[in-house]
């Protein structure tokens, strides 16, 4: 089993080496060997809880393989019920899920491992921040616990859950010597290294002068960019009336027991450093949600990018240049004398990140900042502190919020279709938590339901809950907010039904047809309240009776999936005019994009062909892109029933590659479901021509098989159902025809092979592109000739790093050998596995040439400090 993408985000908690703790450790790796179902980590806040937790797992997973989900409970408010924490789990544990599922069977079926032959394995879920939730977590835990075999929690918090079994760890502070080497690594992140005896035994009085608290040590370390060793010493003097400690609002505290002093106390000591400036910004910046540290040892993949807000939303939403038409007061009255321009947050920021009160995600192409829970809790204290009779600063400043993740995700909605499609959607990814905050504030805010339910509509017209959350969490989102706009007066009617109508297009993607129809009628009934004026849309296809363009698309939809009536044509097409007409070019191009899957599946040749050539060009204005990547495989539709099914595999391998590319593995199903269709179509067309050879005949049907059992796999990671209507006849009858070639035996014997294709690797995928390939003789998977041209792919730099790589060299080891620095080989690793689309680096091996196999193996024998260990095996 390969680690979850769970456990790559959230394992990043340990920034930097990890120092110490080795007892604890131990404990916890032996509890899990023993598969000990709870495991609670104790102790005051800072103390490093989700470090050892982190560290923990990762050397579990390094040696047993098991899965592991990591689960923060941080973003849920105080007291939150278990209703609440379950989607929380469902959210962090479930990658991607398509289905009508309850976010309990979700959560159920994802966390219950199988091997390959069908047998329970351990998995391990990490649940993390439970203290303010503690009754709720605990009960969801303890049913967890009951319904899923094998599983075993390890969960942080700053109490007991107090579950009949539960094994307690009480996280202690660093031991002197733990302290020292953590502030004397710490100190050479700021470029003031403590090397000679005497900055050595003055660093120990730090440490010993902070309680060896490990928070407290980090801080402590970055203040050296301001000042010396020795003035940082006389700061921390214990003494009442110069100890900078005690310039907080609570009072002195000096000489307390560490497990009383909470992670508030050292926030307030760095806070109390900050300018004025500084203060307000940070205090504002409460009202985004919530980051997360990262390691910059893991590879994150694309969720490297998916915290934080960007500087342009600081800046508008903090900034006191102008008044927003919406605000009451003046945005200068709450705080008189201290005015934040914009041209002057940018320096604020790095200040404050300077400071480690703000944190930094720095990409290639993005910096995002963001405040740590336990931070932004403390900034918003602050932030209702500085409310006045007349303003209340922490609403002012949270409608500033919604209505900038409003205004960007409507105009990205409107907006996408173009060059920039893949920027608005990276923007809209990386800004999820923070739309669903301006939505939480939204509903829950009396009158501002309305924008809540903007947002809701623009998320689906921009197409995120394909790429993320799920189809569930965006339904529940929607329908809260459509509940919420229920009760304002007058109610936004037309954004109601617009909202119904996408979600529509959720239900059927979900494989819940009754409830489109069910939200279809609703909005019938919103539009035309009177049953006696409400149009029957069975039956009217061919009429235009006045509907809007949304409900147009909606009715389409439903007669295309569900019922597979030619009528869908019609129908989409006049919905496709009517967009246009209003200027939604995005949703023109959606609609186009149904149009011609209808006509290719429907149609007649020359409507297929006409409508998949003009919904190739009209998405082509975007580049290489998801509009691209769907036009393609309308047209690779109509290839297959309308003309040519072996150039319809290679439109297909096109829209793969790109899908392939953007981890788009929504699409990737539909692409892999008409590659079995064309695979069928080349067969009957052989037969019928009499020119078919048998053994072409027999790979063509065994890799309709494999595909079938890849797809399921798929299927079920992704958890949808794309089987309904006319494709699920029509793939039907696809592999009747591959099993009628090869047999029953054959063609089972094959779909077990498909199976066994991983999709956290994309394998599936791969295999259909001929990147990776199946021996039918044994079933193994095999790199086939295409991996050596992408090994050519790496530069120089990265064929050496991949080559130490293979041979199970750590990135520290590899810097060490090339006189690099850490960073240097992290940027080298992050490149070479996205050139191998690769998401562990154990798969490197697999791409080795030949003749660079025996330098692997030279290579292992010299790894540091693992001369024992097994060198690394090509798989064949």
């Amino acid at each position: 089993m390969s680690v979850t993408q769970r456990e790559r985000t959230a394992g990043a908690a340990a920034v930097g080496n990890f120092v110490g703790r080795k007892p604890e450790l131990d404990k916890i790796v032996t509890l899990l060997l023993g598969s000990v179902p709870l495991v609670t980590l104790i102790g005051p806040g800072g103390i490093g809880k989700t470090r050892l937790a982190a560290e923990a797992v990762r050397r579990y997973h390094k040696t047993r393989h098991v899965s592991v989900h990591w689960v923060r409970l941080a973003r849920l408010a105080k007291d939150s019920d278990v209703v609440a924490v379950e989607e929380e789990m469902a959210q962090s544990v479930v990658d991607k899920d398509y289905s009508g599922r309850s976010a309990w069977a979700a959560l159920v079926d994802t966390l219950t491992e199988t091997d390959a032959v069908g047998r329970t394995v351990q998995s391990v879920l990490v649940v993390d921040n439970c203290e303010h939730v503690l009754d709720s977590a605990g009960d969801v835990i303890a049913r967890l616990l009951e319904a899923v075999p094998r599983l075993s929690v390890l969960a942080t918090s700053r109490e007991a859950l107090k579950w009949v079994d539960e094994q307690l760890i009480e996280v202690p502070p660093l031991s002197r010597q733990q302290a020292l080497n953590l502030f004397r690594e710490r100190s050479e992140l700021t470029g003031h290294p403590v090397v000679d005896p005497d900055q050595i035994a003055m660093a120990g009085r730090i440490c010993r002068h902070i309680h060896h608290h490990p928070l407290y040590v980090r801080l402590a370390a970055a203040r050296l960019v301001r000042q010396p060793l020795a003035v940082l010493l006389h700061e921390l003097s214990g003494a009442e009336d110069d100890d900078r400690r005690m310039r907080w609002s609570h009072g002195p505290r000096a000489g307390a027991d560490p497990r009383h002093r909470g992670v508030v106390d050292v926030i307030a000591w760095s806070y109390d450093l900050c300018r004025d400036k500084e203060r307000l910004l940070l205090d504002r910046m409460s009202v985004f949600a919530a980051g997360y540290d990262a390691n910059p040892e893991d590879d994150e993949g694309d969720s490297a990018v998916d915290v934080g807000a960007d500087l342009e939303a600081i800046e508008v939403v903090c900034c006191d240049d102008a008044k927003n038409e919406h605000e009451t007061n003046p945005a200068d009255d709450a705080d008189v004398g201290i005015v934040l321009a914009r041209a002057e947050i940018e320096n604020l920021l790095e200040r404050l990140v300077d400071q480690s009160l703000v944190s930094v995600r720095i990409t290639s192409t993005t910096t995002r900042y963001f405040l740590l829970e336990s931070l932004r809790l403390f900034a918003a204290q602050r932030l209702r502190e500085r409310s006045t009779a007349e303003v209340d600063e922490p609403e002012r400043l949270a409608e500033r919020h919604r209505r900038y993740y409003r205004d960007k995700v409507v105009h990205a909605a409107a907006n996408w279709v173009g060059p920039a499609e893949q920027d608005f959607l990276d923007w809209a990814r990386a800004a999820w938590d923070n739309t669903l905050t301006a939505i939480e504030g939204s509903i829950t805010t009396p009158g501002k339901a309305t924008l809540g339910l903007e947002i809701c509509v623009g998320l689906m017209a921009l197409r995120l809950p394909f790429f993320r959350g799920s189809f569930r969490e965006t339904r529940r989102w929607t329908e809260r907010a459509l509940a919420a706009t229920r009760s304002l007066d007058p109610q936004p009617t037309e954004l109601q039904v617009q909202a119904m109508a996408w979600t529509v297009f959720i239900a059927l993607s979900q494989g819940l047809p009754d409830d489109a129809e069910q939200l279809l009628e609703e909005c019938l009934r919103a539009y035309r309240p009177d049953p006696d004026d409400r149009p029957n849309w069975r039956h009217t296809a061919d009429i235009d009776i006045g509907l809007p363009a949304y409900v147009e698309l909606a009715v389409g939809l439903i007669l295309l999936v569900e019922q597979g009536d030619a009528g869908a044509i019609t129908v989409l097409t006049r919905a496709r005019d009517k967009f246009l007409r209003a200027g939604d070019s995005g949703a023109a191009v959606t609609t186009e994009t149904f149009a011609a899957m209808a006509a290719g599946m429907l149609g007649t040749s020359q409507e297929a062909h006409e409508l998949a050539a003009r919904c190739l060009n009209n998405a082509g204005a975007c580049g290489p892109s998801l509009a691209k990547s769907w036009a393609q495989l309308a047209l690779a539709i109509t290839l297959t029933n309308h003309g040519n099914p072996g150039e319809a595999m290679e439109v297909g391998r096109t829209a793969l590659a790109y899908q392939l590319r953007t981890r788009d593995q929504w699409s990737a199903l539909w692409t892999l479901q008409f590659r079995i269709w064309s695979l069928a179509r080349i067969i009957t067309d052989s037969l019928e021509t009499g020119h078919a050879d048998r053994d072409e005949l027999v790979v063509l049907a065994t890799e309709a098989a494999q595909l079938a059992g890849g797809a399921s796999t798929l299927r079920a990671r992704v958890g949808v159902d794309i089987h309904s209507g006319p494709f699920a006849r029509k793939s039907a009858e696809a592999l009747a025809v591959a099993r009628g070639i090869i047999g029953p035996e054959a063609f089972t014997a094959a779909e077990t092979q498909g199976t066994l294709l991983r999709p956290e690797l994309d394998e599936v995928q791969r295999f259909a592109m001929g990147t990776l390939v199946i021996d039918n003789r044994s079933g193994d998977r095999i790199v086939g000739a295409d991996a050596r041209s992408v090994w050519r792919q790496l530069t120089g730099a990265e064929q050496e790093v991949a080559t130490l790589a293979a041979a199970r060299w750590t990135n520290s080891a590899i810097a060490t050998r090339r006189d690099n620095s850490v960073r240097t080989v992290d940027a080298h690793m992050a490149s070479i596995m996205q050139k191998l689309m690769i998401t562990s680096r154990e798969d490197i091996i697999r791409f080795v040439p030949e003749d660079r196999l025996d330098q692997v193996r030279k290579e292992a024998t010299r790894r540091p400090s693992r001369r024992n260990q097994q060198q690394p095996r090509r798989q064949q």
